[in-house]
């Protein structure tokens, strides 16, 4: 008999998870409430539309988010080729034209002749097996549902992202292009700042009018607390914790330097389509409204007179206090048929969602044991699942999670890769051992290493 299963929500986890267990042979029916309910932040009814960043992170495997890309190659991800084939040019960083990326995954779930899409809203669990990737925006029925079937276990939070410009709007006779310490092609639009500058910029930011919690809510969400994800805080709460904060963080000069002189402190823009038409303005998330993000904004230098082509806003996010509520096969234990993947599982970070999508439907498709604990993912997983470790917050890949080496190593480098190489083979040898499908791109992963570490 064909086996079945249901996935409510088609983002990055719903996505990967649909294409690999239909690539199973499983029958996939796959709902998606967009278009005909938009949530706040989303703009179309594409499956896997990123709507925060369009950057997967560092592709550098002595880097956290990199070494996770390599073990997502190592256990078959769908989704991570399709978006190294709509990359634009972002230095080490994967990013990605965000319109291309979603129409191709679109459709190439729609084509697939396993895979039904729905799209109608979910506001009940279905009966039968089923993968819970609705996200961060999860309507307010079938978040009601979850708090009705967890009690009191599930939390909220607010996000936030930053404004896009239009390319033909900047002024490039004060804009320049650089790669930080040039490391990699000069993929970055940098804004230098004077000291004049930069304090006038922050005093705006900081007397900015904000929207208001209660703009955001209804009934249901009436009293939440506002918490951020700590890559996601709005500019102007981090001009709040101290003026200089911004230049010794996401504006931070170094490595920048024009015609040998380093400015007081850059703002960067990251191209956000393969035409380099639109450009994103980093670490620009924020909640002021949108007369005052046109106001200060344009104090930027180099923005004096740019084109918003979409505004920076503030939405709601949800997520699951994992631990308390997850048995260790990433299924609520309150309904062990109800599977829980991507940021609503707890999980931070697109490729995270990816990785967990992919780790579900694994989970079904070959009953995969828990992952090594040398490996990001199997790290994540245990963090996911495992209680007594506080109060859990989303957690993103970070070399933190892993354990010390055998024998300790002092430069920072060799150290990183000395972990992303041991985390590849104790995966490869965890595959083989439990005789679980290794793909592709094994050869890539060492060499990438390899080719990095020389």
């Amino acid at each position: 008999m064909m086996k079945s299963v249901t996935i409510i929500g088609a983002g990055l986890a719903g996505s990967e998870a649909a294409l690999y267990l239909a690539d199973k042979g499983w029958a996939v029916q796959l709902f998606e409430m967009r278009p005909a309910k938009l949530t706040p932040a989303h703009q179309s009814g594409l499956a896997a539309e990123l709507v925060c960043s369009n950057s997967l992170k560092s592709t550098l495997p002595d880097t956290p988010s990199g070494m996770l890309k390599e073990e997502l190659r190592l256990l078959g991800s769908k989704l991570l080729p399709i978006a190294e084939s709509c990359s634009v040019p972002a230095g080490h960083a994967l990013a990605v034209d965000r319109g291309v990326f979603a129409k191709k995954v679109d459709d190439l779930i729609q084509a697939h002749p396993k895979i039904e899409l729905v799209r109608e809203e979910v506001t009940k669990f279905p009966p039968g097996l089923c993968i819970l990737s609705s996200g961060p925006l999860t309507s307010d029925p079938l978040a009601a549902e979850l708090q009705n079937t967890l009690g009191s276990n599930q939390l909220y939070f607010f996000d936030a992202i930053a404004p896009i410009v239009a390319a033909d709007s900047l002024d490039m006779g004060r804009i320049y292009r650089k790669d930080r310490y040039d490391k990699g092609e000069p993929d970055y639009l940098n804004c230098p700042f004077t000291r004049e500058e930069y304090y006038a910029f922050v005093d705006a930011l900081l007397s900015g009018e904000q929207y208001q919690a209660h703009e955001f809510e209804n009934e249901f969400f009436r009293n939440i607390k506002f918490q951020y994800y700590e890559n996601c805080t709005p500019v102007e709460e981090l001009a709040r914790r101290g003026k200089d904060t911004l230049r010794h963080g996401v504006m931070r000069p170094m490595g920048l330097e024009r015609e040998g002189k380093k400015p007081f402190a850059v703002l960067q823009l990251r191209t956000e389509n393969r035409d380099q038409t639109a450009f994103n303005l980093v670490g620009c998330q924020t909640m002021l409204r949108q007369f005052e993000q046109k106001r200060i904004f344009r104090l930027i230098p180099g923005l004096e007179q740019v084109e918003f082509l979409r505004y920076g806003s503030i939405h709601r996010n949800s997520y699951l206090n994992a631990p308390e509520v997850l048995n260790g096969n990433l299924s609520l234990k309150t309904s062990p048929q109800v599977f829980v993947a991507g940021q609503l599982g707890g999980v931070e970070g697109y490729v995270e969602c990816i990785a967990t999508g992919l780790l579900v439907a694994r989970i079904l498709a070959e009953g995969i044991p828990l992952l090594p604990p040398e490996t990001i993912l199997g790290q994540l997983w245990r963090r996911l699942t495992e209680p007594g470790q506080g109060r859990f917050q989303p957690v993103n890949a970070n070399f933190g999670l892993l354990p010390a080496l055998d024998m300790p190593i002092k430069d920072k480098k060799l150290k990183k890769l000395s972990l992303a190489r041991r985390g590849l083979e104790a995966l490869k040898h965890f595959l083989e051992e439990n005789n679980l499908p290794l793909y592709e791109m094994v050869t890539q992963a060492r060499e990438n290493i390899e080719q990095h570490r020389s």
